[in-house]
Formats: structure tokens, C-alpha cells, sequence
């Protein structure tokens, strides 16, 4: 039989020369030599006895007993091989893993006897399985008959060696040449396009199953369910699902991680709990399945309960559990937690790895834990860890956070084969500190030593640009980048953007944001994290409906945290209803929903509602955290509840909780409100911490609710003292002495502060209008001169003007002239000619309200039929009817 496909000459094969006169093949060469020596002789010598190859039952013996190599060098070119001969010798590369034993059979294969399409599928089976691929494809394209074997063989080796992409193509030549798959590699292809996520050749598998007949059998059946699985399909998985007659441990294990894959764990615990009930008792893999997707989704609390439960069912945690929520507690912010449970493992029977020592070098990385570090670092010496490159890129970046960049460099430079992670950490750490130069000349390095730089290294290098403060190097990386054939990814957007958040430029983000939706790469969940708590301020309300607009549109799936920070963004933006809509149409929620909702209700002075959601917290059985509590503080002060609010207080101690800054200011307000002024500043001296900015502020607050002039003027001096270069405190002091009487010239201590570049500023507001965002100062007569209303305005300022009869001791208005009309009020005028039509204003103010501009927007609220929201240093203003809802307290 003429066999023309591929022949693979072994390498260093030895040519036997041709010697004259012509000696039998069978000789060997050593009595070759001797003929041919002899052949010039005048008395021949007597030959010695001739060696024969060793028979096909010899080969075998020498097979049988593994020398391999003894029975494939043993072979002679052009000696028959029997067939049965020739594949015990595949076999047996297969089994001893020797391709090149493999590739000498190769070359003998025109000496096998009777050679057929199974011994050319076994020649493929063989490269297949020694991972010679390219080989056994040669054979195989060369083959003129393939068979259902030939197919399986090559798909299996593809398979093997994860080419996916091939295993698919393979299997539309299969069935275009009348082949069909049997039960056996069907469940090959269908991983294929699982790993792939192919649906469409997954469901005409699917198609062709049920046409075989296949269906029925239980590991065709669990390869179908795990396509769906993968491929997010979650309604077809629970059809196949249902209809399987025989549900083994990797069925159930199919269905529990599509519903993990689709974000579904509760659901997937049900389905946990119910494989328990039906008396299959889940492996570790199951285990393992369910504390990963806890892990993914951002519950590494909930995954390490887990263990727990899996070891008191006699369930060893292997090194993937352990490391799996190590990773998850890391990436989830629980760092220490994360390090707590790495020193419990090491005291355990599972040996960390090193996957699991460098997560926790990450973890000591991102706290800036550098003693920690170290020790890792030893402990990675101690068990040579330090020679795998994972944890050497660990300690890359972990020295390179903690400004250690000599040590950093020293690892570096020590690197021999540096992968792109050690390069980017490098990089990135000479960004962290600072020196861009550097990072720059090794970014140029990685190009002239022919090192490929990919989106992570552009990606870093836009970051620590922008981050320190050099947006133009920034934004000509990120337009090279399609330049040099990189393509952006979300992360290169999100970089940019948050970048100009970091640097106080929201309106640069948002113009990326919009940008980014019109290119190939669209806006992300970090992307959405990152810009929607920038317009968490009543000038951008509406783009925070833009950006919830989008994220419905998009059909991106907003997880817990994107939701939350759309609830918290619509509170602060001044929309507290849709805020409401969106908590209660949320199917889960955590502390953060919760809390977000109450203080957003608080902010609005809207101290009924955040009672009754406390209720329906504590009824859902939530711990109350300190946020909550805090939020508890200030509704109760909202109504005036300062034994409520007390009560709280106690708890709070008797629960040994530590009380921050915000709780004592919440209480400090709660008194204030009650003009209970003693017993405030009688807490503020009890604290067991120095008060900061925002007590003693508190107490200034209450004192002029109060007019207790005495103790407004030892909150400012407290104030002073903390920011001494502060002009407004200093202004403030100076308004104060002059109440009080001192014998000091008013006029002379403002003098240096109206000069002051600060005064320009001061009292300064921002108002929306039609999406552009207007800002006018005290001072500033551009509002009057550029509205084209000029007698209407004239007339709303005479209507609006008011007699202030309150008490309180006015200090803010004591810095502006007495004939100018403060900012807020223009702003108020400005609208209501602009847009007489409009039934909302939104104002931001730099410094607190004056008693006569809160008395106005009052009025204009119950004369005009205006929502006014203005936001002041101290709080937000929601003026309705004639009434606020600070409640005159501010």
C-alpha cells in the first residue's frame, strides 16, 4: 500500500553507506566492516556469526519489560514490522510519554506489514497524546481515509492542549465529511464550545444529540447542561437539568455553577441544599464551586462560613479553598482579615502554595504593610517560593508600594526571564513615587529589548500621569495607543476618568464617559463606581439620570455597589424619590442600602421615614453599625428627641463600640436643636478624644441657634486654632469680638480679609440651568447686567426683601456688605427670570446661609410655588411652602 502522507525522519538517524560488492541488509555493521575490510585482502578472513534484529515476540519482551528505547533502536530500515508489533511500540511511547522514541517509529512506518487507517490513527493518537500537535496534524491532513477514530484522536489532542477554536473547526469538517461523533467524543466538543462560549455550535450539538439518540446517556447529557451553564444560558441549563433521568455529583455540580456564573448564589444554595436532601453528599469540588462564585461576587464573609461548614461535615479544605478566599477577602477590601486566615493555614495540614503566598504579598502591598511583607518574603525563602515568578512579582510590587524602591529595583534586576507583570509593577511603583522619568525610561527599555508592552503597561503609565498631575503626557499615551496597534480596553478609560476625578475636574470625566459610550469599549461597572458619586451635588442631578439612563440602556447588569451608589448620589443630588424608588425595588440589600437610604432621609429632614426605615431594619434582623447609628442621632435631633437620641448613646457604650468624630457631632446637634447648650459642650469636654473641625463647628452652630455668644466664640477659637490660617475663621473671630464688645476696629481687622485673594471666592454660588452650571459671587453685578429682565428683576428683589426678626447671632452676614445682595439670593432671582416656568432651583453655596437669604428662599418657596434646594457648608436646605427642612437650625 502506497502510503504518501508526512514521514518524520528521526534526528541524528545514522545513513548506512553501500558497499561494493553488495552486502545483505541483514548483516550487521560490524561484520560490514569487516567484509569490506576484508575485500582487499589476498586471503579472505573467516566471517563472524551474523546478528539478527530481534523478532517482533523479542520486541515485545523488551516492551513488556520498559527498554523502550532498546526496541525502537533495534529496528533496521526496511525490516518488516508487523503490524500488532508497531502498535505495541506506539502504545508504549504513549505510556512512557517519548516522542521521540515516537518520531524514530515515524520513520520505519513503510515497514510495517500491513499498514491500515488504525495504525495511521494510532500514529496520530500517539503525537496527539505526546503533545507533539503540529506532528499529528501532518498525519492526519495527510491521511486519504479518516474514520470516527482518526477524528477522536486528533479532537482529543486539541483538546488536551486547550486549542478549543480547533477542536470546533475539526468537529464542522467532521460532519461535513459524513462523520458523525459517538457518544464518547461528543462531550470533547461540547467543552470546546463551552470554553469558547459557542452557543451556536453548542446547541446544534445539542440538536444532533437528541438526533443520535444520545441524550439519555448521563455525561452527554451533564455536557450539555455545563454549555448552557457557561454560556449564561440559565433557562435551557434548568431544562436539561429537569429532564435528566440519572442526576449524578457532576450534574449536580453543572447546575449549581451555572446559577453561581449567573450571579444566582442563593439560588445556588438552594440547589446545594436540595443535592444534600436527595442524598448526594457534595464533593469538594462543589464546595469549592460555591465558596469561589461567594468570593466573585464580593461575599467573602459568607465563603468562609462556608468552609467552615465544610470541614464540620468532614470536608478537608484543599489549597484552592484556602487560597480562593484569601484572594477574596483581599480583593474585597477585608485585608487583615484575609492575612488572619494565610496564619491559620499555615498552622493547618494544607501547605500555602504559591499562588497562596503571593496573594497575601499583594494583600500586605495594598495595606502598606512592609514588616508583614518582609516576613512573607522569608517565609518564601525558607520554602523556596522566592524562584517562582509569581511571588517574585509580588515582592516586585509590594516594595514598590511601600517606597522601598531600591529593594524593588534589587529584585528586579535579578529577574533573569521578567515577565510583563514584573515589568508593569516596576513601572508602576516609580509612578506611585513620583518619579515619572523612570518609569518613562524603563517603558522605552521594554521596546528596545523587544519586550512587547501590553494595554496593562499603556494603562499604567496613563494612570501615573494623570495621577501626578501631568494630564497632557496622560492623554497623548492614551491617543498613541491605537497608534502602536494597542487597543484601549475599559481599564484605559477608566484610568483616564478617574483620573480627572482624582484631580477635582468632573467635568474632563464626564466628557470621557461620553466619549467612551460611543467607542467599541463601553462603560463598565468600575466605570459606572467611579463616575456616578462625582455628581453627588444638586448641579448634577441630571446627569445621574443620564448615567442610570445609560446603565438600563446598555442592559449592563448594576450590581449591589452600583445600585447603592446611585441611592446615596440621588440623596445627596437633592432627588430623594427616586432614591426611594430605587432601595425599594432592590431584591437584596446590605448595610450600605440601608444606611445610605436612612442618612439620605435625614439629609432631607425627612425624620419620620428614616424612623420607620430603622424599623424595618432592625426587623430584617441587620446589625446597626455605627453609620446607622449616627443617622439614628440626627433624625431624633430633627424632631427634637433628646432622650431617644440619649438612649442610643448609652447602647452604643454599653456595646463597647468606638465612637468617631461624626457620632459626637450628631449628638452635639441633637442638644443644640433642644437648646440644651450645656449639656452639648459638657459632652464635647467628657470626650475621651480631642474634638475636631466638625464638633466644635457643631457647637458654633448651636451657640448662635441659641445666641449664646460666649460659647460662639470659644467654638471659633477652637477652630482657629485648628486651621490658624483659615481667613474666614479669622473673620469670623474678628465678627464675634466686635458682638461681644472688645474695643477692636471691625473695619481694620476685614481689611486684610477683603484684600485677600480668599475674598473673591468667598460667598461665591453655583446654580444649573439647562445643563449649564452658572457661578456668581457677592460682589459680582454681571447677573443683573446680563439678564434681560432688568425691571423684573428689580421687582422680585423688592418683593422678596424681607424684615429678619431672628435671634440668632448672624456671623457669615457680618462679612458682606450690608447693601450687596448675597449670591444665593441673585441666584434665586436669576432663575425666576431665566426660567419663570421652572418648578426647581438648585444652588450650591461655599459658606453657610445668612438669616436674611434663608428667610428669602422661604418666602420665594411659598410666594412663587418653587422647590428651592440650596446645599451650604452646614446642610442641605429643602425650602417647600414657606417651610425648610432644616427646620430653622443650621
Amino acid at each position: 500500500m502506497e502510503n504518501p502522507f508526512y514521514i518524520c525522519k528521526p534526528k541524528n538517524q545514522i545513513l548506512i553507506p553501500f558497499f561494493k560488492p553488495k552486502i545483505p541488509s541483514k548483516i550487521s555493521r560490524h561484520a560490514q566492516n569487516l567484509i569490506a575490510a576484508s575485500s582487499e585482502a589476498e586471503t579472505p578472513l573467516p566471517l563472524p556469526p551474523q546478528t539478527r534484529r530481534p523478532g517482533d515476540r523479542q520486541l515485545l519482551r523488551l516492551i513488556h519489560a520498559g527498554k523502550l528505547q532498546e526496541a525502537v533502536s533495534a529496528l533496521d530500515s526496511g525490516t518488516p514490522i508487523a503490524t500488532r508489533t508497531y502498535l505495541s511500540l506506539l502504545q508504549a511511547c504513549i505510556d512512557y510519554d517519548s516522542v521521540e522514541a515516537g518520531r524514530l517509529l515515524h520513520s520505519s512506518f513503510p515497514s510495517v506489514k500491513d499498514p491500515n487507517p488504525f495504525v495511521e490513527t494510532k500514529l496520530v493518537s500517539m503525537y496527539a497524546k505526546c503533545g507533539d500537535l503540529d506532528n499529528a496534524r501532518k498525519v492526519f491532513e495527510q491521511m486519504r481515509q479518516k474514520n470516527l477514530f482518526t477524528w477522536s484522536a486528533m479532537i482529543g489532542g486539541c483538546g488536551r492542549e486547550n486549542r478549543w477554536e480547533e477542536v470546533v473547526d475539526l468537529f464542522h469538517r467532521m460532519v461535513l465529511e459524513g462523520v458523525n461523533p459517538d457518544a464518547f467524543l461528543l462531550p470533547k466538543i461540547l467543552q470546546a464550545c463551552a470554553n469558547i462560549e459557542d452557543i451556536v455550535t453548542g446547541r446544534l450539538l445539542h440538536s444532533l444529540t437528541i438526533r443520535l439518540g444520545f441524550l439519555g446517556e448521563s455525561h452527554v447529557g451533564n455536557s450539555i447542561l455545563n454549555l448552557y451553564a457557561k454560556c449564561g444560558d440559565l433557562i435551557m441549563a434548568n431544562k436539561i437539568f429537569d429532564k435528566l433521568n440519572v442526576k449524578d455529583r457532576v450534574t449536580w455540580n453543572s447546575i449549581i455553577s451555572a446559577h453561581c456564573h449567573c450571579g444566582q448564589n442563593d439560588d445556588a444554595f438552594k440547589l446545594f441544599e436540595q443535592m444534600r436532601n436527595e442524598g448526594i453528599e457534595p464533593s469538594l469540588i462543589t464546595w469549592n464551586i460555591l465558596i469561589s462564585s461567594y468570593n466573585q461576587c464580593g461575599k467573602p464573609t459568607i465563603a468562609l462560613d462556608l468552609m467552615k461548614k465544610m470541614e464540620s461535615c468532614g470536608i478537608i479544605p484543599d489549597v484552592f479553598t484556602w487560597t480562593c478566599i484569601i484572594s477574596g477577602l483581599s480583593q474585597n477590601n477585608k485585608i487583615n482579615q484575609s492575612l488572619d486566615l494565610f496564619r491559620e493555614m499555615c498552622t493547618s495540614e494544607v501547605e500555602p502554595n504559591n499562588m497562596t503566598v503571593a496573594c497575601a504579598i499583594s494583600s500586605c502591598a495594598t495595606l502598606k504593610y512592609l514588616k508583614n511583607g518582609r516576613e512573607l518574603h522569608g517565609y518564601g525563602i525558607k520554602n523556596g517560593g522566592v524562584s517562582n515568578l509569581l511571588v517574585i512579582n509580588s515582592l516586585v510590587d509590594l516594595y514598590s508600594k511601600c517606597w522601598k524602591l531600591e529593594d524593588a529595583e534589587r529584585i528586579f534586576n535579578v529577574i533573569d526571564k521578567k515577565d510583563i507583570f514584573t515589568w508593569n509593577s516596576m513601572i508602576g511603583g516609580y509612578m506611585q513615587a513620583g518619579y515619572c522619568g523612570k518609569a518613562h525610561e524603563l517603558f522605552l527599555r521594554m521596546e528596545t529589548l523587544g519586550f512587547r508592552r501590553n494595554v496593562v503597561t499603556w494603562n499604567v503609565m496613563i494612570s501615573g500621569y494623570i495621577q501626578n498631575k501631568e494630564e497632557e503626557q496622560a492623554i497623548e499615551h492614551f491617543q498613541k495607543m491605537e497608534v502602536v496597534g494597542i487597543r484601549k480596553n475599559a481599564a484605559s478609560w477608566n484610568a483616564l476618568i478617574s483620573g480627572f476625578l482624582h484631580n477635582g475636574d468632573a467635568n474632563k470625566a464626564f466628557r470621557a464617559f461620553r466619549q467612551m459610550q460611543l467607542g467599541s469599549e463601553k462603560p463598565n461597572s468600575i466605570t459606572i463606581l467611579s463616575i456616578v458619586p462625582s455628581c453627588a451635588n444638586l448641579v448634577s442631578a441630571w446627569k445621574v439620570k443620564e448615567i442610570h439612563a445609560y446603565v438600563l440602556r446598555s442592559g449592563l447588569r448594576p450590581d449591589l455597589p452600583i445600585l447603592n451608589s446611585f441611592i446615596d448620589t440621588y440623596s445627596k443630588s437633592g432627588d430623594l424619590t427616586s432614591a426611594l424608588t430605587l432601595f425599594n425595588i432592590l431584591h437584596s440589600r446590605d448595610h450600605i442600602s440601608w444606611n445610605s437610604m436612612i442618612a439620605g432621609c435625614v439629609l432631607h429632614g425627612c425624620s419620620q421615614a428614616a424612623q420607620e426605615l430603622l424599623n424595618r431594619m432592625k426587623l430584617e434582623g441587620l446589625k446597626l453599625n455605627q453609620s446607622t447609628y449616627t443617622s439614628m442621632i440626627r433624625a431624633y435631633g430633627l424632631d427634637e428627641l433628646v432622650n431617644d437620641g440619649k438612649e442610643v448613646f448609652m447602647d452604643m457604650k454599653d456595646q463597647n463600640f468606638s465612637l468617631g468624630m461624626e457620632f459626637y457631632a450628631a449628638m452635639v446637634e441633637l442638644f443644640g436643636r433642644s437648646k440644651r447648650l450645656m449639656e452639648a459642650y459638657n459632652m464635647i469636654k467628657e470626650m475621651p478624644i480631642a474634638p475636631d473641625f466638625a464638633v466644635w463647628n457643631e457647637l458654633l452652630t448651636a451657640a448662635r441657634y441659641c445666641g449664646n455668644v460666649k460659647l460662639a466664640s470659644l467654638a471659633t477659637e477652637n477652630l482657629s486654632s485648628l486651621e490658624p490660617k483659615n481667613p474666614i475663621i479669622q473673620a469670623l473671630s474678628s465678627s464675634l469680638q466686635a458682638i461681644c464688645g472688645n474695643s477692636i476696629d471691625v473695619s481694620n481687622m476685614k481689611k486684610p480679609w477683603k484684600e485677600s485673594k480668599e475674598y473673591d471666592l468667598y460667598s461665591c454660588c453655583w446654580m444649573e440651568d439647562r445643563h449649564q452650571v452658572y457661578t456668581i459671587f457677592t460682589n459680582d453685578k454681571t447677573v443683573e447686567s446680563e439678564s434681560t429682565k432688568l425691571v423684573e428683576f428689580s421687582r422680585i428683589a423688592k418683593e422678596i426683601k424681607t424684615n429678619n426678626s431672628d435671634t440668632r447671632l448672624d456671623i457669615e452676614e457680618e462679612l458682606e456688605e450690608d447693601d450687596e445682595v448675597h449670591c444665593e439670593r441673585k441666584a434665586i432671582m436669576f432663575s425666576l427670570v431665566r426660567r419663570p416656568s421652572s418648578k426647581v432651583i438648585r444652588i450650591i453655596k461655599n459658606v453657610r446661609m445668612c438669616a436674611k437669604c434663608h428667610g428669602t428662599a422661604k418666602l420665594v418657596s411659598r410666594l412663587y410655588g418653587r422647590d428651592i434646594l440650596i446645599k451650604d457648608t452646614k446642610c442641605l436646605h429643602y425650602f417647600r411652602n414657606g417651610k425648610c427642612s432644616c427646620k430653622d437650625y443650621w
